[in-house]
């Protein structure tokens, strides 16, 4: 089976990338979801966090207080290593469970959504594809979604750069321009390297 990792920076466009992926046929596991997953009431990584930031950082319905949470990791480099290290040993045991499975049944292909690249994720890949965008259209695009544009440069400047992302995978999709030039990018990549493999998509 061909594992396809895609990953790039907060608000680069990977998802948009990974989505055209699923709507071609692929099957995507999804970081952020599973993260969303061992975090909710009664999920997987709720002890080791509350055991790391203490009783506030856990609601009373037992899922993650992500707003407490974010305004200590977001402010502190080490403080968000620390939680993502946490959340990422869970998150990447559910997705080696489900590549096992997916194996077992003969998929061809399967999609590793990962927005921070962790050398475990690295070694669980084939080959990966790096999303990258202009710094100001990701600022724009996090505005839009709601964020406060100090906080999405915050977030931007805490994570690696386009160049240091890129040094990790085999193929570069630039997602700064329009969806069309985007798509036409991965329509080339999936014609070379999965086609190219017998992977019909």
């Amino acid at each position: 089976m061909f594992v396809l990792g895609i990953t790039g920076g907060i608000g680069s466009g990977k998802s948009t990338v990974s989505r055209y992926l699923a709507e071609k046929g692929l099957i995507v596991l999804d970081a952020d979801e599973i993260s969303r997953q061992v975090t909710q009431s009664g999920g997987l990584a709720i002890p080791a966090i509350e055991e790391a930031f203490g009783k506030r950082a856990v609601r009373d319905d037992g899922s993650l207080n992500r707003r407490y949470v974010s305004g200590i990791v977001f402010k502190d480099k080490s403080k968000l290593d620390l939680l993502s290290s946490i959340i990422h040993r869970f998150v990447l045991d559910k997705m080696e469970d489900d590549i096992q499975k997916l194996r077992e049944k003969g998929t061809k292909c399967v999609v590793l959504d990962v927005p921070i690249p962790v050398s475990r994720f690295v070694n669980m890949c084939n080959q990966i594809w790096v999303v990258t965008c202009d710094e100001q259209v990701r600022l724009s695009r996090l505005e839009g979604r709601g964020m406060d544009r100090e906080d999405a440069s915050r977030r931007i400047a805490m994570q690696m750069t386009d160049e240091e992302y890129q040094q990790l995978g085999e193929y570069s999709i630039d997602n700064s321009g329009s969806l069309e030039e985007t798509y036409a990018s991965v329509e080339s990549l999936i014609k070379r390297e999965l086609n190219g493999r017998g992977i019909r998509v």
